[in-house]
């Protein structure tokens, strides 16, 4: 039985995600069109854009559905950005180092097409964002930022940051923000009203702007929202027919969003005594990593962090060849944003390279045992990649195109195209559980793609 400790990636879709999902996908009709079964079928996706919108604090007008996180973090940024050049030119955009990638590559490209200037905030060493430097920014350069952005809860190390405190800082600079609360959603109560009262946003001014996504919290993938303040203005992405407030157009999936719904009420109902189970699950799993793996450390802030994360790195051991060993032992874990698999880890704008991977406790699957990891977390995979006993990584077929891992990293949610077999060297260092699981007979395990 696998463990699934992946949640940062995607969660299992729930069954009653699953049932209304396939309930609304037998209604016919564009939700567009006039006659009555266009009709029902706006009715159904009106009242799912209501029900997002009650758990996220919004006007469900202020909602718009996009196909996930990525989407509506590019159509806030560039069409914040967009709008901010009509009056007069302004090229500063602002964001901390280590966002996720469809912020950072975001930024970067407006960067390269349309001549934007980043002003990178730094983070100190447990991920968080340098409020001092912000204040900075925004006092320094306030007239010329276009827009602003942050990470609500880090994807990777799992850091909370003080976005109402940000989200000051752009109001009294009188500047666009927008917050990625993506990881965020499910894990910390969110209410777009309060936090722009909170912050002092008014207008334009603020926090304006708000990005989710279905499938972090047991909702179909394909589906997100961004949430857009009634008092913003943000160009569209895309042209056509105007729907969502013009902001996005296209027909809209009617199913995807009355699964979206359906899972958001069940996280609101279920989200403050899941956090609290969550928080000790995943203090039961650092403990156990720290008592298994001693020189193991923990990374993230300590305390004001998310409580279906924990992050390791294991000095001397490369993070993708742990996760392979990890995945033979029937455990999923990644090095890294999903969006970037195949990497040791995603770099801070700094240049700071990482390893290890966030290894967060199930949400709302499987029983406790397995998010405690069954004792599956034996020194083993630390030990043999520390000495040189990962493996040789090869394609099947003939035994031909070696390659090292580390040139040809796997991921903890499949096998690179081909499949791969490993030749475990000799005798390891860890259990005889985790020596059992990894060698058959010869010492050879082969794996394939599903």
């Amino acid at each position: 039985m696998v463990v699934y400790l992946d949640h940062a990636a995607t969660t299992p879709v729930r069954s009653e995600v699953i049932e209304a999902y396939a309930s609304a996908m037998a209604t016919v009709g564009n939700p567009a069109s006039i006659h009555g079964p266009g009709q029902q079928a706006r009715r159904l996706l009106e009242e799912a854009r209501e029900r997002v919108a009650a758990t996220l604090g919004c006007d469900p007008i202020e909602l718009v559905f996009t196909s996930g996180g990525t989407e509506s973090i590019n159509l806030a940024l560039k069409g914040l950005y967009w709008h901010r050049q009509q009056d007069r030119r302004r090229a500063a955009v602002l964001a901390p180092a280590g966002e996720h990638h469809a912020t950072l590559d975001t930024v970067e490209w407006l960067e390269r097409h349309e001549g934007a200037s980043p002003l990178w905030i730094p983070l100190d060493d447990l991920g968080r964002v340098s409020l001092d430097t912000a204040a900075e920014r925004f006092a320094d350069h306030g007239p010329d930022i276009a827009v602003a952005t942050a990470l609500w809860a880090n994807n990777e190390v799992g850091t909370i940051q003080p976005v109402v405190r940000l989200a000051a800082l752009a109001a009294a600079a009188a500047v666009p923000f927008h917050l990625d609360a993506v990881s965020a959603y499910g894990h910390l109560p969110i209410d777009l009203a309060d936090l722009r009262a909170a912050s002092g946003s008014v207008g334009a001014s603020g926090l304006v702007a708000l990005s989710v996504s279905a499938h972090k919290i047991g909702g179909p993938v394909g589906i997100g929202a961004l949430v857009v303040s009634r008092a913003a203005v943000v160009e569209p992405l895309q042209h056509g027919g105007g729907q969502q407030r013009g902001l996005r157009s296209g027909t809209q999936d009617v199913a995807a969003a009355v699964g979206f719904a359906v899972a958001a009420e069940l996280m609101a109902l279920e989200r403050t005594a899941e956090q609290e189970r969550l928080g000790t699950l995943r203090d039961r799993l650092v403990a156990g990593v720290r008592a298994t793996v001693p020189e193991a450390e923990l990374t993230g802030d300590p305390s004001e962090r998310l409580a279906s994360n924990a992050n390791f790195v294991f000095p001397g051991a490369q993070g993708d060849s742990m996760l392979f060993l990890l995945d033979l032992a029937g455990v999923a874990v990644s090095t890294g944003s999903a969006c970037q698999a195949g990497t040791v880890a995603c770099p801070a704008r700094d240049g700071t390279p990482g390893d290890g991977g966030p290894i967060g406790p199930a949400d709302h699957a499987g029983s406790d045992d397995d998010r405690d990891g069954r004792g599956r977390l034996p020194p083993g995979p630390a030990a043999r990649v520390r000495t040189g006993e990962s493996g040789r990584f090869r394609r099947p077929r003939h035994g031909a195109g070696r390659s090292s891992l580390s040139s040809r990293p796997v991921t903890a949610c499949g096998w690179p195209s081909g499949g791969w077999r490993v030749d475990l060297p000799g005798e390891s260092s860890g259990s005889d559980e985790w020596r059992s699981r990894l060698r058959r007979g010869s010492g050879t395990r082969r794996r394939r793609r599903p």
